[in-house]
Formats: C-alpha cells, sequence, structure tokens
C-alpha cells in the first residue's frame, strides 16, 4: 500500500513538471513572437497637426523674430555662425568666430559653397509662415527663440539662391528643387511646427504630404 502510494504522488509530481515546463514553454514563445509597439511615423505625425487657415500678417515684422543672438557661452559666436561650423566641413574662423573659409553643400539644390559669404541660414518654418500659424501671439522672447533655434531642425546652410526663391512660403507652394532632399525638408517642418504647436493650412499640409510620400 505504501510502495502504491508513493507511486502515485511521484507520477503526480512528474505531470506537475510538466505542466510547468509546456507553461514556460508558451510563455517563452510569447514573448519571442511578440510584436514592438508602433512606432510614430512620419504621415501620423503630419495628421497630429491641428489645420486652420493661415491667419493675417497684420503686424508682423522680420524685426519681431530677433536674429542671429549670441550663444550666451561667452565667446563672441551667433547663431549664424554655429550652424555654418555645424553643416560646414574644414570651416575655419577668425578671432570673432567667423567663419573665414570652409565647405558647405546646400541640401536643398546640391550646391557646393566655398565661401561663408555666399551661405544663407533659411528657416525650415519660415518666420512669416510661424506668424500666420500662431506665432503672433507669441511674446518677443518666444519668436527671438524660435529664430535662434538650435535644438531642432529649424536652421539650414543653403545657397543665396535656394533662400530667396523660398521666401516665406510654405510647401504648399514651394519645395526643395533636390527632390531627393524631400522626406528630409518635410519631416524637418513638421517636427518644427509640432514642436512650437503651429498649424497647418490644407494646401501646406497636402505639399507635405507629398514631400512624405517619397521617404
Amino acid at each position: 500500500m505504501s510502495r502504491t502510494r508513493s507511486s502515485t504522488a511521484a507520477a503526480a509530481a512528474v505531470l506537475v513538471l510538466v505542466v510547468l515546463a509546456i507553461a514556460l514553454w508558451w510563455l517563452n514563445k510569447a514573448e519571442s513572437t511578440a510584436q514592438p509597439p508602433p512606432s510614430s511615423t512620419p504621415s501620423a505625425d503630419l495628421n497630429a497637426l491641428v489645420v486652420a487657415p493661415a491667419g493675417p500678417m497684420s503686424g508682423y515684422s522680420r524685426d519681431r523674430f530677433s536674429h542671429w543672438a549670441g550663444s550666451g557661452a561667452g565667446d563672441s559666436c551667433d547663431t549664424r555662425e554655429i550652424v555654418l561650423q555645424r553643416q560646414g566641413t574644414e570651416v575655419a574662423r577668425d578671432a570673432q568666430c567667423r567663419a573665414v573659409s570652409g565647405k558647405w553643400v546646400s541640401p536643398y539644390d546640391g550646391v557646393e559653397i566655398r565661401k561663408a559669404a555666399d551661405v544663407d541660414i533659411d528657416h525650415v518654418v519660415p518666420l512669416a509662415e510661424a506668424w500666420r500659424s500662431g506665432a503672433s501671439t507669441w511674446t518677443d522672447e518666444q519668436r527671438k527663440h524660435f529664430a535662434n533655434d538650435l535644438g531642432n531642425p529649424q536652421l539650414v546652410a543653403v545657397t543665396a539662391a535656394s533662400n530667396r526663391s523660398k521666401g516665406d512660403q510654405d510647401p504648399g507652394t514651394w519645395k526643395p528643387p533636390a527632390r531627393a532632399y524631400w522626406c528630409t525638408y518635410a519631416k524637418n517642418y513638421v517636427a518644427v511646427k509640432a514642436f512650437y504647436k503651429l498649424t497647418v493650412d490644407t494646401k501646406e499640409r497636402d505639399g507635405l504630404a507629398t514631400m512624405l510620400a517619397t521617404c
């Protein structure tokens, strides 16, 4: 009788171990096949922007967006010079932090520039466009930060020709001549608008969607 009870207990223990092994196998399988949470997509980021008609230009002036500001690091570098140093190669500067030589490739049109004086620093979201889409209600200090923002993809070194052709146009009416740059440009534009909670109008949104479709 005792031997029978021992056999039964042993069989029960084996059964428990088998059940535990199967449970652990299923848990491991579930973990290995689990999909990571979906990450944000460029289209989703665009769709998250508030669509609204462009506001009026009344009261606008570039002087309301003070630029180029000093770096605040105790040197004489201003925002323009910092962008030139960041985006150029072989950049040499003088005692006043001015670029005296270097090489820059304008992403808007693929043109190589060898003279710093020939480089324009473009605001990806133009100052006037920011005004039309929400910045008219900001303080001058907030507008100054926007115009000198080195933390977001808002400032880019480009050819004067491409910068002047863009002017204050949004993606509804202007896109970089270099189609290969459309994806990056649209992503940067959307990122800046999202960060500053600026709106987009319908034509602007459609222009961004066209560029993001090339990603």
